[in-house]
């Protein structure tokens, strides 16, 4: 798994004040998880400045086949033997199509 930033360093990663990395956690353009009451987000989601493009989408699709927010991101982070990797870093890699598959098929 990639290193984790708490949502200050989120912000000073992609530039933007605090308010909107919140923002972006609330959307689904990032993810987090909380440990000892902060709130931390994997780093291998900034990308040049920017949220992973493919992440939102990919959340939506998860939460739409029945996960919860929790669930999904243990989904994203557990290592899937049909890609011989975790889903995030399928999904890293720029495999959006092939995890959005698998994910929808998880609905069936």
């Amino acid at each position: 798994m990639s290193a984790w930033l708490t949502v200050p360093e989120a912000a000073e990663l992609l530039e933007v004040p605090l308010g909107r990395v919140r923002r972006l956690i609330e959307d689904h353009h990032l993810i987090s998880i909380k440990r000892d009451g902060v709130q931390f987000v994997p780093a291998e989601l900034i990308v040049d400045k920017e949220p992973l493009p493919s992440l939102h989408g990919t959340i939506v699709v998860l939460l739409d086949a029945g996960f919860d927010l929790n669930g999904a991101i243990e989904w994203l982070y557990t290592n899937n033997e049909v890609l011989g990797q975790t889903p995030m870093a399928a999904l890293v890699s720029g495999k959006k199509a092939e995890i959005r598959r698998l994910a929808q098929a998880l609905a069936l």
